[in-house]
C-alpha cells in the first residue's frame, strides 16, 4: 500500500502539468504565422516559437505582441516587409483585442465574413498590403472601433450600407483600392467622424447628401473617384469641416453663377479642392466676388470656368491659389500684383487665356512683378509674350526658390537682382533675348543649383570671382546657345557638384582646362560646336553617360574611357582627332612583311578614292552655290516656333549626318533596286516617301542614332531636298499657333527615318530654323476618310503636358498615300532604347530612381489622357514612350491613333500590341476590338514588369517552365515566392538598399495588379497614386 499511496499521490501533483495546454490566444497566433512565407528581419518566425510560450496565456516576449493580464490586446506588425497570405479570421478567437495594426507589408488575403465578431476592437490598421476582395456587410457590428484603415490595397465592390454601425469610428480610410458603386447615405450616420477618406477609387453617382450632419467632421477627401452631379455647397456652408478635396471627378455646375457661394463658404473651411472636375461658369457674378471666407488653399484648376477673375482686393488669408487650365480671360487682377493684401506663397493662373502668367498669351511687361509680395516662393511665368527686362530691385523675394520666365521676348541684360535672391535655387530663362555679359557672381551663388540660360544672346566669357572661398551648390549649368567667347577657365573646377554641363553652340576657343577632370560628379557634358583646340583630357570622370565634342578643332587621340560613346561624339569636326575605334586597322597594308609600303593596288585604290572625294567636292560646291542662290529669294512665310525646343545636341547630331551619309535620291531611281539591301527593290511606301521628298538612300549597313537612340539601317537616313514646289502640294493643318510653315518648306527639310510600325514609317525632319519635328507618314488604307480624320485631329489640339508629346498638325495630301501627322520631336531616345540589354543601348542601365521616376511619369501622362482628355492611348508600349532631356522626363507618344484610323488599321495595330506583348486579353478575344482604358492599364503594368525585370515584353524568357512570354515568368516566379529573382540584375547595386528593394516589390505589386482581368483591373489614377507614393 505505501508503494502505490506514493503512486497515487505523484500521479495527483502531476495532473495539473500535463493538462496545460497553450491558449486560445496563443493558438489562434500560431495559426497565423503558418501563412507567413518570408519574414526578412525574422520578426514573427524568430520569436514566435513554441519555446517562448508563455502558459499564462498571453506570450509578452514575442515580437509586436501587447497583453493586458493574460489576454492579447494589441498585434502591431507594421513595416517590416512581411510577406504571406494573412487568414485574419483566426483573430476573431482574440476576445480582448484592442489593436490590430500590420500595414506596409506585402500580405494579401481577404477580410473575413466574421469580421464583425472581434467585438473589442477599437484600432485597425492593414493599408499598404495586398488585400483583395469585398469588404464585408458585418463590419458595421464593430461599434467599438475608432479609427479603420484599409488604404492602398485591392478591395473592391461597395462600401456597404452597415457603415454606419460603426457608432464610434473617427477615422477612416480606404483610398487606393478599387471600390465602386454609389457611397451609401449611411454615411452620413457616422456621427462621430472626424477624417474620411474614400479618395482614389471608382465610387459613382453623386456625393451623398446629408454630410453636414457629421458635425465633428474635419477633413474630407473624395478626390479621384468617378462622382458626378454637382457640388454640395450646402455643405461647405453650413459644416465645421476644415479639408475638403473634391477633385478628379465628374462634378459639374447645375448653374452659371454658383460659384458665387464661395463668397458664404464656411470660415472654418481651410483647404478647398475642386480642381480636375467639369465645373463651368464664372467667379463674377455682376459684381466682384471678394471674400472668400477663410481659405488658405483653394484649387480650381483643370475645370472649364470662364469669364474674368475677381479682384482679389480683400482676400487676406489665402496662400495657395490654383487656377490654371480653365478658361479665364481679362487681365490678371490688381490684387494679385501688390504686396499689401495677399500672403500668397503659390499662385498658378497658367494655362488660361488672361493678357498678363505660364502658358497664357500674356502680353504685359515683366516689371509688374516688382509689384508682387515677398512671400512668393514659386514663380512659373515661361512660355508667354512676356516682355520689357526683369526688375533689378534686390530687396524682394526673399523666399523665392523657383524662378522660370522662359520662352518669352525678354530683353536686356540679366540684372544684379537676380543673384541676391537669398533662398533661390532654380532659374530659367532660357530662350528669351537677354544680350550682354551675365551677373559677376551668377555662377558662384551658393544657393544656385540649377541655372539653365540657352538660347539667348548673351556674350562675354565666363568668370567665378571668390569661388575658392564658398561652397558652391550647381548641380546643372546650360549656356548653351550664346555667344559665349574666351577660354573656358581652370575655376570651372570650383563647381564640385556639377551634374550637367551644356556650353555647345558658343564660341569658346583655346584648350579644355585640365581642371576639368575635377568635376567628379559630371554625367553629361556637351561641348559641341565651339572652337576648342588641343587635345581631349584624359582623366574625364567615368561617370559620364553623355557627351559631345564634335565641331570643334580637337586634335590627338579620343582618351580609352571616352571610346564607349559613339563616333558622332567626336565627328564631324575636329578632322585632327583620330578615333580609333573607327579606324582600327585602316592603315594596315595588303599584305607586306614590313607593313610599311603599299601595294599597286592599294595605290590604285587611294587614287580612285582620291578621285571619287574630288568629285564630291565639286558636286558640293554647287549645292551650295545652289543653297546661297535660294536663299536670295526666301518665302513669304516663315517657319516659326516658340515652344518646340532645338537641342544642340541634336543639331550635331544631324549635321554629322546630313554631311557623312545622306543621299538625294531622286523620283527616277525610285524603282531601282538598291544594291545591298536586304529586299530587291524599294517598298511603295518607300517610293512615295521619296516622292514627298523622304527619300531613302541605299546603303543597307545597320547603325544607330546618338540622338533617337533606336536601332535602324543606314537605309534610314534621307535628305528633304525636292526642289519643285508641288512634291507636298496637300493641305497642312496646324492644332495650335507655335508653328507654321507650307508643305514647300516641309518637302525641303532634311529627313531622317526613325522608326517603322504597323501603321506608318516616323521621320525627324529639320526645318530651316533648326527646329526638329517628327513627321509620321500613315501607311496607304489606315487614315480614315478625310471628314472624319480632320474631326479627331482637332480634339488634339492645345495637349499640353509634361508626360505627353505634343501634337503639332498633320498634312492632307491629293493621293491616298500621303497623310502625315506632325509632332515635337524628343531625344535622346525611346525607354527601349535605354533599358534593353542589346547592341547599341544608349548610356549605362538605368538605376531604380531613374525607373521609378520613368513609371511615375508615364503614369501621369496616362492620368492626363484618361481624365483632362476622355482618350485612351490605345498603343503604350516601350518604343512609344520617349525620355526627354538630361534627367530622362518620361513622355507617352503615338496616342489616340486608333481615332484617326480605319477599324482595320486599328485591329492591325492591335494585333501587332499583341505580337509585341502589350495587347490585353479581352482586346484579343474581341472581333472588333478597340482601345480602352483598362487596356492602357493592362499595357502599363506591361511597362512596370519591363522596367523591373530589364526584359523586352515580345522576348520568351526560357526556364524549368519552357519558353513563356514575360508576364508569365513573373506570375511564375511569384507563385513561388521568388518574386525577387525577377528583378533586372542590372539594378544590382540597388539590392543592397532595402528603401529600393521595397520600392521594387511595391511596383511589381503594383504591375501584377495591372495585368489582371479586366473586371479586377485598377483605374490608371489609383496606380499612379500608389507609384508616387513609393
Amino acid at each position: 500500500m505505501g508503494i502505490l499511496g506514493s503512486f497515487l499521490v505523484l500521479l495527483l501533483l502531476a495532473a495539473p502539468a500535463f493538462g496545460q495546454l497553450p491558449s486560445q490566444d496563443i493558438l489562434a497566433l500560431l495559426a497565423f504565422k503558418k501563412g507567413i512565407t518570408h519574414d526578412p528581419a525574422g520578426f514573427i518566425t524568430d520569436s514566435w516559437n513554441d519555446e517562448s510560450i508563455d502558459f499564462n496565456g498571453c506570450p509578452a516576449s514575442w515580437n509586436g505582441i501587447v497583453c493586458n493580464g493574460a489576454n492579447v490586446a494589441g498585434v502591431v506588425l507594421d513595416g517590416h516587409g512581411i510577406s504571406g497570405v494573412a487568414d485574419l479570421s483566426v483573430f476573431v478567437n482574440l476576445t480582448m483585442l484592442v489593436k490590430l495594426s500590420m500595414a506596409n507589408n506585402n500580405l494579401s488575403g481577404s477580410l473575413p465574413s466574421n469580421v464583425g465578431s472581434l467585438k473589442s476592437l477599437k484600432f485597425m490598421d492593414i493599408s499598404n498590403n495586398r488585400f483583395s476582395g469585398p469588404i464585408p456587410d458585418n463590419i458595421g457590428n464593430l461599434r467599438s472601433l475608432q479609427n479603420l484603415s484599409l488604404a492602398r490595397n485591392n478591395f473592391s465592390g461597395p462600401l456597404p450600407d452597415s457603415i454606419d454601425g460603426l457608432a464610434s469610428l473617427q477615422s477612416l480610410d480606404v483610398s487606393g483600392n478599387s471600390l465602386s458603386g454609389p457611397l451609401p447615405s449611411s454615411l452620413k450616420g457616422l456621427r462621430s467622424m472626424v477624417a474620411l477618406n474614400l479618395s482614389y477609387n471608382a465610387f459613382t453617382k453623386g456625393i451623398p447628401s446629408g454630410l453636414g450632419l457629421l458635425v465633428n467632421l474635419q477633413s474630407l477627401d473624395l478626390s479621384w473617384n468617378q462622382l458626378e452631379g454637382g457640388v454640395d455647397w450646402k455643405f461647405l456652408i453650413e459644416s465645421t469641416v476644415a479639408h475638403v478635396d473634391f477633385s478628379g471627378n465628374l462634378l459639374t455646375s447645375t448653374t452659371p453663377k454658383e460659384l458665387k457661394f464661395l463668397a458664404d463658404i464656411s470660415e472654418t473651411v481651410l483647404y478647398l479642392n475642386l480642381s480636375n472636375n467639369k465645373l463651368t461658369g464664372s467667379l463674377i457674378d455682376g459684381v466682384e466676388l471678394s471674400t472668400f471666407g477663410r481659405l488658405k488653399v483653394l484649387d480650381l484648376s483643370h475645370n472649364q470656368l470662364s469669364g474674368d477673375l475677381p479682384g482679389f482686393n480683400y482676400v487676406y488669408d489665402l496662400e495657395v491659389l490654383r487656377l490654371a487650365n480653365n478658361a479665364f480671360t481679362g487681365f490678371v487682377p490688381s490684387g494679385l500684383l501688390k504686396g499689401d493684401s495677399l500672403v500668397l506663397s503659390e499662385l498658378d493662373l497658367s494655362a488660361n487665356n488672361l493678357t498678363d502668367l505660364s502658358n497664357n498669351k500674356f502680353k504685359g511687361n515683366l516689371s509688374v512683378i516688382a509689384k508682387w509680395s515677398n512671400d512668393l516662393e514659386y514663380v512659373d511665368l515661361s512660355q508667354n509674350n512676356l516682355t520689357g527686362t526683369i526688375p533689378d530691385v534686390s530687396s524682394q523675394f526673399l523666399r523665392l526658390n523657383y524662378l522660370n520666365l522662359s520662352h518669352n521676348s525678354l530683353a536686356d541684360t540679366i540684372p544684379e537682382a537676380v543673384v541676391q535672391y537669398p533662398k533661390l535655387t532654380v532659374l530659367d530663362l532660357s530662350s528669351n533675348q537677354f544680350r550682354g555679359p551675365i551677373p559677376a557672381n551668377l555662377l558662384t551663388s551658393s544657393m544656385l543649383q540649377e541655372l539653365y540660360i540657352h538660347d539667348n544672346m548673351l556674350s562675354g566669357g565666363l568668370s567665378f570671382p571668390g569661388s575658392s572661398s564658398k561652397n558652391l551648390s550647381l548641380q546643372v549649368l546650360d549656356i548653351s546657345g550664346n555667344h559665349f567667347n574666351g577660354s573656358l577657365p581652370d575655376e570651372i573646377a570650383s563647381l564640385s557638384s556639377l551634374q550637367a554641363l551644356d556650353i555647345s553652340t558658343n564660341n569658346f576657343s583655346g584648350p579644355l582646362p585640365a581642371s576639368i577632370t575635377k568635376l567628379a560628379a559630371l554625367t553629361a557634358l556637351d561641348i559641341s560646336i565651339n572652337q576648342f583646340t588641343g587635345s581631349l583630357p584624359d582623366a574625364l570622370p567615368d561617370t559620364l553617360q553623355s557627351f559631345n565634342a564634335s565641331y570643334n578643332d580637337l586634335s590627338g587621340v579620343v582618351p580609352v574611357n571616352l571610346r564607349k560613346f559613339p563616333e558622332s561624339s567626336f565627328h564631324p569636326g575636329n578632322s585632327r582627332l583620330d578615333y580609333p575605334a573607327s579606324s582600327s586597322g585602316s592603315g594596315s597594308s595588303s599584305g607586306s612583311a614590313g607593313g610599311r609600303s603599299l601595294s599597286a593596288a592599294a595605290k590604285i585604290a587611294l587614287i580612285a578614292a582620291s578621285i571619287v572625294a574630288l568629285v564630291i567636292l565639286i558636286l558640293v560646291a554647287i549645292v551650295c552655290h545652289y543653297k546661297q542662290i535660294s536663299r536670295q529669294f526666301p518665302s513669304s512665310e516663315k517657319v516659326s516656333d516658340k515652344n518646340l525646343h532645338k537641342t544642340s545636341k541634336d543639331m550635331a547630331s544631324t549635321k554629322g549626318k546630313d554631311d557623312k551619309g545622306g543621299l538625294v535620291v531622286s523620283a527616277d531611281e525610285l524603282g531601282a533596286p538598291r544594291k545591298g539591301s536586304t529586299s530587291e527593290a524599294l517598298s511603295q511606301e518607300e517610293k512615295l516617301s521619296g516622292v514627298g521628298g523622304f527619300s531613302p538612300s541605299k546603303g543597307s549597313r545597320f547603325s544607330w542614332s546618338p540622338d533617337s537612340g533606336e536601332a535602324y539601317t543606314q537605309e534610314g537616313l534621307a535628305r528633304l531636298d525636292v526642289r519643285s514646289p508641288d512634291r507636298l502640294a496637300g493641305e497642312l493643318h496646324f492644332l495650335d499657333e507655335t508653328i507654321t510653315l507650307t508643305p514647300e518648306e516641309l518637302s525641303r527639310a532634311p529627313a531622317e527615318v526613325l522608326g517603322r510600325s504597323s501603321h506608318g514609317t516616323s521621320y525627324r525632319a529639320t526645318l530651316e530654323n533648326g527646329v526638329f519635328l517628327t513627321v509620321k507618314w500613315l501607311r496607304e488604307g489606315v487614315a480614315r476618310p478625310k471628314k472624319e480624320f480632320s474631326k479627331e485631329a482637332k480634339k488634339f489640339a492645345n495637349i499640353r503636358h509634361p508626360n505627353v508629346v505634343g501634337l503639332r498638325g498633320y498634312y492632307w495630301g491629293p493621293t491616298a498615300h500621303e497623310k502625315l501627322i506632325l509632332s515635337d520631336y524628343v531625344s535622346p531616345g525611346s525607354l527601349a532604347s535605354f533599358l534593353y540589354d542589346r547592341p547599341g543601348r544608349r548610356g549605362p542601365p538605368l538605376t531604380w530612381a531613374q525607373r521609378l521616376k520613368i513609371a511615375v511619369d508615364v503614369a501621369r501622362g496616362l492620368n492626363y489622357l484618361h481624365f483632362d482628355r476622355a482618350m485612351p492611348h490605345g498603343n503604350l508600349k516601350a518604343t512609344n514612350i520617349l525620355l526627354d532631356g538630361l534627367d530622362l522626363n518620361a513622355r507617352v507618344a503615338d496616342y489616340c491613333l486608333h481615332r484617326l484610323m480605319t477599324q482595320a488599321g486599328v485591329v492591325e495595330q492591335i494585333l501587332d500590341l499583341g505580337v509585341l506583348g502589350y495587347r490585353a486579353p479581352e482586346l484579343a478575344a474581341s472581333k472588333k476590338p478597340s482601345p480602352s482604358f483598362k487596356s492602357d492599364v493592362y499595357a502599363f503594368g506591361v511597362v512596370l514588369l519591363e522596367l523591373l525585370t530589364g526584359r523586352c515584353a515580345g522576348d520568351v524568357v526560357s526556364g524549368s517552365e519552357g519558353g513563356v512570354d514575360l508576364t508569365d515568368w513573373v506570375r511564375l516566379r511569384v507563385a513561388e515566392g521568388r518574386g525577387s529573382d525577377c528583378f533586372d540584375p542590372a539594378m544590382a547595386s540597388d539590392s543592397e538598399n532595402q528603401v529600393s528593394v521595397k520600392g521594387m516589390k511595391d511596383v511589381l505589386g503594383i504591375a501584377l495588379r495591372c495585368i489582371r482581368p479586366v473586371s479586377e483591373r485598377p483605374g490608371i489614377k489609383s496606380v499612379y497614386e500608389d507609384l508616387s507614393s513609393i
